[in-house]
């Protein structure tokens, strides 16, 4: 009797274990994504869409779990975890990715895109693709270029509207060599600093000022210890949607065509913030206290001319035909 009952049950708890077993292929997977600065700035805007549109597109099969404001750690920290897979995605400054991935510095000299829809165009184009397309050689799935803005100089000491005013300031900057070069070359006193410590560094004097765009000066509050603004826009600072191989490896064809796809349409959210902030952020700063410098074309031209030495030092790196390919392109 027990024997019997024990064979009809039989094909039942088989049907239940193919079931669980049914159940556990379609666990949803987390992915952990860091990224600096609140929800409410340019990534965090990109970051929270990117969320969204892989709850509606990806069949349940991921969830986005947002980490902002630096919580996994600075922009280096946060690539380092990409590498390692103990980071899924990374919203981040392309600064510390040259680290890793030299061919992105390129992308960093001064003066190389002349406004947002040039910057845009290359990027999103074959251009732009060519680099990403380095990536995974160096331990990194970049899924999309997204934005920063053009980067501007504060600083708490004096008015700059000439290279001659910026000499001996101690600015913190990325850690980019592009950029420290670049410094050195106008006579500033370039210090790479992660950002998570540049507040603080700049309310107890260790640094004089500091480089970044609208949007991040804004969100990061730095009016309240800078005093200067000068709207420099000496470097377009794109960003990287970046993904760890160990996460993006195991999807399927169309599940990594679908991720890399939402993050094109983060970074299209990212670049609209950026555009509002670079109208309404000067305002913002003026208001709040800071005294903004607008350089005519005379004096940005002044801070080009005596960029003169790093960009003969550029073309020999980087070639100047791939530099002119750029500032050529329509």
């Amino acid at each position: 009797m027990i024997h019997r009952i024990a064979r009809q049950a039989r094909p039942l708890l088989i049907a239940a274990a193919m079931a669980v077993l049914g159940l556990s292929a379609q666990a949803q997977t987390t992915l952990r994504v860091g990224f600096g600065l609140g929800l409410d700035a340019h990534y965090g805007l990109g970051a929270v869409q990117m969320q969204k549109l892989v709850a509606e597109r990806m069949g349940g099969r991921f969830k986005l779990e947002l980490f902002p404001s630096f919580q996994l750690g600075g922009e280096r920290e946060m690539t380092e975890g990409a590498q390692l897979g103990t980071i899924d995605m990374v919203i981040t400054s392309t600064g510390p990715v040259g680290n890793f991935v030299p061919d992105t510095l390129i992308t960093d000299i001064p003066f190389l895109f002349r406004d947002y829809s040039h910057a845009r165009s290359v990027l999103d184009g074959p251009i732009g693709q060519s680099i990403l397309d380095k990536c995974p050689a160096k331990g990194l799935i970049c899924l999309a270029w997204t934005e920063n803005g053009f980067r501007h100089m504060t600083n708490s000491k004096r008015e700059v509207k000439a290279p001659e005013d910026a000499k001996g300031l101690k600015i913190r900057t990325m850690e980019n060599q592009i950029h420290m070069q670049a410094f050195r070359a106008l006579g500033v006193l370039p210090t790479p600093m992660a950002f998570p410590e540049v507040f603080n560094a700049l309310q107890t004097g260790t640094v004089d000022g500091q480089e970044n765009p609208i949007g991040v000066i804004v969100s990061a509050k730095l009016n309240q210890v800078q005093k200067h603004l000068t709207l420099t826009g000496h470097v377009y600072s794109p960003g990287l949607v970046l993904m760890a191989p160990a996460a993006y490896n195991k999807m399927s064809e169309a599940d990594r065509k679908a991720i890399t796809q939402i993050a094109r349409e983060g970074a299209r959210i990212t670049r609209q913030r950026v555009e509002q902030l670079e109208r309404d952020g000067v305002d913002q700063l003026r208001a709040a206290g800071m005294q903004v410098r607008a350089l005519n074309v005379a004096e940005k031209s002044g801070f080009q001319n005596a960029l003169n030495p790093a960009f003969a030092e550029f073309a020999k790196r980087f070639g100047q035909a791939n530099i002119d390919a750029i500032r050529n392109a329509k």
